[in-house]
């Protein structure tokens, strides 16, 4: 975060997508065919994690506040539809935590005790929080327009998502209750999916050129930038430039120490 320097730490001729860094800074965490993995930074090795029957993941997908357990979305195989599911890092059979689709994964409660998420309920796509255990979700935005990437602060105060509800995708953040919605970026680009820093201090989010896409869409194979801010608002900088977009950036993917940030680029094969 400091020099700006990239590292290549692998390089797959097939895609991956949204890596989560764990806590103990040893492991990234990626979706890849559907199923979920676990790259070694140290030796460069990549392990598929057993997730039982969760064998269609999307790149929404969260680890817990102590690393024991990972929340995916999952389609499941009746209607294809995604809803979010809980199972062991480690391996283990998947627990269904949202039995209403379409439901997409993007934030886990510091305490955790809560998740939150993006999901379609009656034709419109809003922000909606959930016990762990399961139970009844509580909606938390109600406006016209797509609000999506919910992610909390490390404080569990706030919840930062983004929006299209000033006409471009914005960064946007509110009270974990739902309360004082406040929009922190007011620039002319599609902005998506803010990342808080484990030390609170910083935002990151990937943002797209106004004009290559819809407000509402976050394709992949375009040119985007990965922008960092303060966590207070205010001005933005370009961390990196790079051929990426949907997967490249979609949950959180900063170390442990804030110092660096993890995504994936693309290349285009001959």
């Amino acid at each position: 975060m400091q020099t700006g320097e990239r590292t290549v730490l692998a390089q797959f001729d097939y895609l991956i997508e949204a890596p989560n860094w764990t806590r103990d800074n040893k492991r990234l965490i990626y979706n890849s065919f559907g199923r979920i993995h676990s790259y070694d930074i140290a030796s460069g090795e990549s392990t598929e994690i057993e997730s039982g029957y969760a064998s269609h993941c999307n790149n929404d997908h969260v680890l817990s506040p102590d690393d024991s357990q990972i929340a995916v979305s999952h389609h499941t195989r009746e209607d294809g539809q995604s809803r979010i599911y809980v199972f062991p890092l480690a391996g283990g059979a998947p627990e269904l935590i949202t039995p209403m689709a379409p439901s997409y994964l993007h934030g886990w409660s510091p305490d955790g005790e809560t998740l939150a998420y993006c999901a379609e309920r009656n034709g419109q796509y809003d922000i909606f929080t959930i016990p762990r255990i399961g139970g009844v979700e509580t909606q938390l935005t109600d406006l016209p327009g797509l609000d999506d990437g919910p992610e909390y602060s490390p404080d569990g105060q706030h919840i930062w998502f983004n929006s299209v509800r000033s006409g471009l995708m914005q960064v946007w953040r509110m009270k974990a209750d739902g309360s004082e919605q406040t929009q922190m970026t007011f620039d002319e680009s599609n902005n998506w999916f803010p990342h808080v820093s484990p030390d609170g201090k910083s935002v990151a989010f990937i943002a797209y050129r106004k004009g290559d896409v819809a407000p509402g869409d976050h394709p992949a194979n375009k040119d985007v930038e990965i922008r960092l801010m303060s966590s207070d608002g205010g001005e933005f900088s370009t961390l990196v430039s790079l051929f990426g977009g949907q997967g490249t950036l979609n949950v959180n993917s900063w170390s442990p120490d804030s110092q660096q940030l993890a995504f994936v680029s693309y290349r285009l094969k001959d």
